[in-house]
């Protein structure tokens, strides 16, 4: 009996380190209905930095503003002054809505 107790344990362990292993796999883009996000597969952080600023620039209200745009794997960070809550509202929606994009990290202030 107690051959049969270590035989039942070691088949316990066994299956626990195995469903261990798997659930520390990071899960494939694309697999089990998981799409990858359309905008942000494999874009160099420059080409997210261009996008994002060209997406500014096409802007009327934002185009005269040096809003700094520096991305980092993905995630983008936005610096500089505008005259209007609503252009910093602005430049964050263009921002989301660039290729590569992964996050935003808004450092935007208004004019005094």
């Amino acid at each position: 009996m107690n051959q049969h107790r270590r035989t039942h344990l070691c088949s316990v362990a066994v299956i626990a380190l195995a469903l261990m292993a798997a659930c520390s796999k990071a899960p494939e883009a694309g697999v089990a209905g998981l799409p990858a996000p359309a905008n942000t597969a494999n874009v160099a952080d420059a080409d997210v930095t261009t996008n994002v600023r060209t997406a500014l620039q096409q802007d009327s209200a934002l185009k005269a503003f040096d809003i700094n745009v520096v991305t980092l794997k993905g995630d983008t960070r936005l610096m500089g002054v505008v005259d209007s809550q609503g252009q910093i509202d602005t430049a964050l929606k263009l921002a989301r809505g660039a290729d590569g994009v992964h996050a935003i990290h808004n450092e935007l202030t208004v004019k005094p």
